[in-house]
Parts: structure tokens; C-alpha cells; sequence
């Protein structure tokens, strides 16, 4: 028997596809312990209570009407074996009919090994009333709120394997070939009162602590305390990933994250994480469990993609870097962009294609082309090419100057304060104050620079102009990004929105190619990492031409890997 493919699931932020609706009392609860009725919007009690996944404590014995799971199982009856008997109309069973009115059934033992059913939810409040939403009321602070977020990715995959149903009618479509192991990197739910390890075998090792909002875990409903990971929590993604996809004991990874962000981290992970295996990505626009929720079918089609090896080259090396799956598309890690809040709503940037290949309604996998750039174990910025530490340009003692800084640590792995700042500035039309625009008056722009070197860490500037160029249409704007550059800040330039230009360079500014602001504030950020900053000026408003020659010069490290990945 061949092996199964081992996928290890990582869990990030926000993730919708790891979100379910809020819990709400049922109104069979309600009408159990006297509370007033749920109505619907038309003032009645809704037709049904919603089901949901919920695991039964003990067996039960249960009769099914038979010719109830399809309108027109009847009309095949004559194809059909007997029941397991009949109902009265007193309710009591018989293995024989009693009556013309008796209702044929089917006797099923339901056991809690079997996994989850859909039923209807029963919990109340503490003090009796009935939960209307995510929080014990609206506004509540956070002791009173509930997640409606999974801590990991394990119930999510559960949910689908027991519930989902495909083409062929059966269940266990993703986990019946393939292992799984579940990692919580950053994930969307926490402990917020820890649990024991004794609680949960597939969560590392140890006991897990009391978990922070905001700190251990992001979600971003209740929206009045959501929370999104800062900058430096990009270390630890780099640094778990590429711990976990060094690992003999898998083949390849799923990432999965909020719909918003997760084109972010997919590039990331092509350009930081050295590796030969496959990565694929996903997101959900709609929470698991919703109508017509897209996010199993996302994953489903990640697994179909990591088993199929159609990103294996001759050497059984991912020729494809990172991907996100998303509706049926493999979209490349430097392309995908979320256009839309809907299924659909992925799109390729740049003009130049973007969407790798397909996964068929019967789960085959296409590739029609492969990126001519550079990722994941050939890229030249991932993290087992990163030096130990590099030179930012910084304001010390009111002085201009270079200091080291370190990148990794003894262990190899990013350190928190390595990640750069970098800030996109965005340029229009009409964008000057006046006539003869004094430089100094754009007070956004001198402080944003001054800012960034008075922060003690690499950083950096993307100014997302004109397109197809890239260029600013402020003089005075222009003459502070030259300042930036000559002060040390690398500055790239790159067309507004989703453009199909590519933004040459400039002498002393790194062209952007056809990547959005967003994309090129990554990469930014990465070869900063590689290359420290610039080389600076005694005068950045006058530099001599020996200093242009040099930062020219320089700019071309940053240049290359800009065209190259």
C-alpha cells in the first residue's frame, strides 16, 4: 500500500475559513425552559432552528421515515429492499405493519465515535437567557464574549470530513488518503484560559498558558475587540514554517488565512521560506458552515493539488513556489490579489498572467505555465540566505550614521526587531500645495522620513505613483523621496492599484516592476533583511557625484531582486 501524503496545516490569522456563525439558542431550547421565541423577519417563529455540529454524549436509537432523503426516492420504491419497519400513529415501532397508515423506517444507532451530527443547539446563558450572538450582549466586553473562531484547523477539517458530502455521495474526502498534523502559528482563537496538554495530543508539546487576545491569537469578530498581528509577528511565521517544512515528517503545507491578508503572507512565504516542498494557501469569503460557504472546497482542492505533484520538476523539487488555491484557480504567490469580498473574488495582478493552472470539478489538477521567478528554495532573499546582521541608516545624537543590526539569531531563525518598517505613499494628481511648493511643507512626508530614521531598525519607503511609471507628479514630493533614498531608505516605485506596467528603475530608485504597492513592500522588506540600507550622503539634499555613483551602485543588489522575484 503507497504511503499517505503527510500535509502539515498551519493555522494564521482572521481566518474566515476558520470561523463558523454565532451560536444561537435554538428555539426548541427556548420553548424547553419558558423563554420567549426566536421570531423570523416576518414576526413568526422561524420554520426550522439552525443545526449545528455538535458530538452526542451516549448512543441513540433513531427511526428514519423511509423515501425522506431525496422528493423522489418513491418513485424508485420498486428498486428498493425493505424498511426496518413501522411506525403508528401512536408512535410505538413494530418490525411488522399493523396498518395501512403505518410509516415505514429505518432504525439507526447513533454513536458519539461516529462524529459530529447537525443538531439543534441547546445552551443557554448562565443566567438563563438565551444567546443571541457572540457575546453574553451586544458590546460586551472581552470576559464576556465567546470565539466563534476554531483554535486550529483540526475541527474545521473534522466538520468536513464528517459532513461534507462529494460528488461520489460520500464523506472523508480530506483526510481518507492523506495525514494531517495541525499547527497553530498565529491563529484566529486561543485558550484564553489555557488547557492542559493532557486535553489536546496534537498541539506540540507541554501545557498550553492562559492565551491573550491580540497577542497569541487574532480573530476579527466580536469586531469592537478583533485584533491583527503587528509586523513583527512576520518572524514568527517565518521562523515556524520553515521549522515545520524543514521537517522530514511531511510532504507539504497548507496555510490558511483571513481572505484580506492572506496574498501578504502567501508572498511571503515564496520569498522567505527555504524550501523544496509544496505550500498552498486558503482563505474562505464566507465563515464554515454558512450557505454556500467556499472554504471547504478550497481546501479540498489544496489537498487534490499537494497529491497530484504536478509542481514536482524532475527532481521531485516545487517548481511552482507558493500558491493560494482559491474557486477552482491556482493563483501565483506574486500575482494573487483579493479584488472582491465573494467567491470569485481573487484576482491576478500585473497583466502578465498570474493564475497558474486549475483543479477540476473531479479534482484533477492543470498547470498551463510555471513563474519565470525566483521562490522558495532558490529565492535569493529566504531565510537561509539572510546574513547574521546588516547596517541600517539611523539618527543617533542628531547625527546621520550607520549601525549594525542583527537579523537572526544563534539559531538561525528572524528576530522580531529584524523585520523592516516599511510605509507605502501613495502620490495623485494635483498633489502639490501651491505654485513653487516648498519641500518642507509637506509635513506628512518630512516627518514619515525623519520617523523612520529615528526608529532604530532597517526601514524603507514604496511610493505608489502614476501609472504605468511609477512617477510622482509633485515636484516637492519628489525632491523628499531623493532625500529618503540619499538619507539610507531604499525607496521603491510602483504604479497605483492593479496595473499591467512595469515601473522602471530610477539612478537612485528601485523600480517595482508590475508588483502592487502591497507585493513590493514585502519584498522591500526581505532585502533590506539581505542588503541592510543604503549608503548615505554627508548633505541628502545635495549629494556630491562620487555619493550618486555609490548609491547607484547599490541600488542594483536591490534592483535585481526586484526583477527576479
Amino acid at each position: 500500500m503507497a504511503s499517505k501524503f503527510r500535509i502539515a496545516h498551519m493555522s494564521g490569522p482572521t481566518a474566515t475559513i476558520q470561523n463558523s456563525p454565532p451560536l444561537v439558542t435554538s428555539n426548541k431550547a427556548r420553548a424547553k425552559h419558558g423563554l420567549a421565541l426566536r421570531n423570523g423577519p416576518d414576526g413568526a417563529p422561524p420554520k426550522y432552528d439552525a443545526l449545528r455540529a455538535q458530538r452526542l454524549a451516549a448512543p441513540a436509537k433513531i427511526l428514519v421515515e423511509q423515501f425522506s432523503a431525496h422528493p423522489l426516492e418513491r418513485d424508485a420504491a420498486h428498486l428498493y429492499g425493505p424498511p426496518d419497519g413501522y411506525v403508528g400513529a401512536d408512535g410505538s415501532f413494530s418490525k411488522d405493519r399493523r396498518s395501512p397508515q403505518d410509516k415505514p423506517v429505518y432504525e439507526i444507532e447513533l454513536k458519539p465515535e461516529d462524529g459530529v451530527y447537525p443538531l439543534p443547539y441547546m445552551a443557554r446563558q448562565a443566567d438563563g437567557s438565551a444567546w443571541e450572538e457572540e457575546c453574553a450582549a451586544p458590546g460586551a466586553p472581552e470576559s464576556r464574549a465567546r470565539q466563534g473562531f476554531y483554535p486550529d484547523g483540526s475541527r474545521t477539517f473534522d466538520e468536513i470530513d464528517r459532513l461534507g458530502v462529494g460528488q461520489d455521495g460520500l464523506a472523508g474526502k480530506l483526510t481518507g488518503d492523506v495525514d494531517v498534523s495541525f499547527f497553530r502559528v498565529l491563529p484566529p482563537a486561543g485558550f484564553t484560559q489555557g488547557l492542559p496538554q493532557d486535553d489536546r495530543k496534537d498541539i506540540g508539546s507541554g501545557d498550553i498558558a492562559p492565551e491573550k487576545r491580540g497577542h497569541h491569537f487574532f480573530p476579527y469578530k466580536p469586531r469592537h475587540i478583533s485584533a491583527a498581528p503587528p509586523r513583527p509577528a512576520l518572524a514568527k511565521v517565518t521562523n515556524d514554517v520553515q521549522r515545520i517544512m524543514s521537517s522530514s515528517d511531511y510532504d507539504g503545507g497548507i496555510w490558511t488565512q483571513g481572505s484580506p491578508n492572506i496574498e501578504d503572507v502567501c508572498y511571503w512565504l515564496n520569498l522567505l521560506i527555504d524550501t523544496t516542498k509544496p505550500i498552498a494557501c486558503n482563505a474562505a469569503q464566507r465563515p464554515h458552515g454558512e450557505v454556500s460557504n467556499d472554504g471547504p472546497r478550497n481546501i479540498l482542492d489544496s489537498i487534490a493539488y499537494l497529491k497530484s505533484r504536478v509542481w514536482a520538476d524532475a527532481q521531485s523539487r516545487n517548481r511552482l513556489g507558493t500558491l493560494l488555491v482559491m474557486d477552482q484557480q491556482m493563483f501565483a504567490a506574486r500575482e494573487a490579489a483579493k479584488a472582491d469580498a465573494r467567491p470569485g473574488g481573487y484576482v491576478a495582478t500585473g497583466g502578465m498572467g498570474g493564475i497558474i493552472g486549475q483543479i477540476t470539478h473531479l479534482n484533477r489538477c492543470v498547470v498551463k505555465y510555471v513563474p519565470d521567478y525566483k521562490h522558495t528554495h532558490c529565492s535569493d532573499v529566504r531565510i537561509t540566505q539572510l546574513p547574521e546582521a546588516v547596517e541600517a541608516s539611523i539618527i543617533e545624537n542628531g547625527r546621520l550614521i550607520r549601525k549594525r543590526m542583527s537579523v537572526r539569531d544563534g539559531n538561525g531563525g528572524l528576530l522580531e526587531n529584524a523585520i523592516p518598517s516599511v510605509s507605502i505613499v501613495k502620490d495623485g494628481g494635483f498633489c502639490g500645495l501651491d505654485w513653487d511648493a516648498d519641500p518642507e511643507a509637506e509635513v506628512d512626508l518630512v516627518a514619515l522620513i525623519r520617523h523612520k530614521l529615528t526608529m532604530d531598525r532597517l526601514a524603507g519607503i514604496v511610493v505608489e505613483g502614476t501609472t504605468p511609471t511609477g512617477n510622482m507628479t509633485s515636484p516637492a514630493r519628489m525632491k523628499l523621496v531623493l532625500r529618503a533614498a540619499f538619507s539610507g531608505l531604499p525607496v521603491v516605485r510602483v504604479a497605483r492599484g492593479s496595473h499591467e506596467g512595469f515601473s522602471d528603475p530610477h539612478p537612485v530608485i528601485i523600480g517595482g516592476s508590475n508588483l502592487t504597492s502591497t507585493k513590493a513592500r514585502l519584498l522591500l522588506m526581505a532585502c533590506l533583511m539581505k542588503f541592510g540600507g543604503l549608503p548615505i550622503a554627508a548633505d541628502p539634499d545635495a549629494p556630491t557625484q562620487e555619493e550618486r555613483a555609490r548609491l547607484t551602485k547599490a541600488i542594483q543588489a536591490y534592483q535585481d531582486v526586484f526583477d527576479n522575484h
